[in-house]
């Protein structure tokens, strides 16, 4: 009898063990579908793709494109301006344009770009489209950064820098400045220095034109400019 009593009290003990393990487990479950409902980044942070480096995929996931426009926007590239997408892109909706323009963009150079294309920076009206303008020539970022704090806040300078550019010096541009070049990564870094000092920007294209076809010279030209050494 004694045993039967302890028999059915360890009995008892298991189950309960049971009953714990299946609770965490249904509280993990619980978790892990909290976390996959996470709601995605706000629309302030989300990332601007460039038309010219992003895949057909990425582009006919965007509500504005599909993959037929999508196809057509790889095959048109590079688009050395905004003006040059747009003419691919084809008429759009004011309202579908400038949603587009959100999430897709070709970065426009902040010394040599006209100053009524800076209205197509989404959020840009004429007052800072002129600011823009205003302070030419940008030598590095932090200049736009310091000149521009004066209208807007830090938030708002992040936003614009992912619509626009400062050129980047040839012979003197750090390992930072060539690598924030959009598609430029540790090889082409290696070689952009390889050949320092350039003596022209034909030199640029003849050196790096031994790793990237015309197409990509003519893209990656659009970031630099040349300087010379001291």
């Amino acid at each position: 009898m004694q045993r039967l009593i302890w028999l059915l009290l360890i009995m008892g003990m298991f189950s309960a063990c049971g009953g714990g393990n299946n609770e965490a487990a249904e509280e993990e479950t619980s978790t892990e579908n909290q976390e996959e409902a996470t709601p995605p980044e706000a629309p302030g942070t989300l990332a601007v793709l460039n038309p010219n480096l992003a895949t057909a995929e990425e582009l006919a996931a965007l509500p504005e494109i599909g993959e037929t426009l999508a196809q057509k926007i790889t095959a048109g590239r590079p688009f050395l301006s905004m003006k040059d997408f747009q003419a691919v892109i084809g008429e759009m909706e004011e309202g579908a344009m400038e949603a587009l323009f959100t999430v897709c963009f070709v970065p426009l150079n902040l010394n040599t770009t006209p100053e009524e294309d800076f209205l197509m920076v989404p959020g840009v009206g004429e007052k800072m489209a002129h600011e823009f303008e205003e302070y030419r020539p940008y030598k590095k970022v932090a200049q736009f950064r310091r000149e521009m704090g004066k209208y807007v806040d830090e938030d708002e300078i992040a936003r614009y820098e992912k619509y626009v550019f400062v050129p980047v010096a040839l012979n003197s541009a750090t390992d930072e400045e060539i690598l924030a070049i959009p598609g430029v990564g540790d090889r082409m870094l290696h070689e952009f220095k390889e050949y320092r000092p350039y003596a022209s920007l034909e030199q640029f294209r003849r050196e790096i034109g031994k790793y990237v076809d015309d197409k990509e010279l003519a893209r990656l030209e659009r970031f630099v400019y040349l300087d010379t050494e001291n």
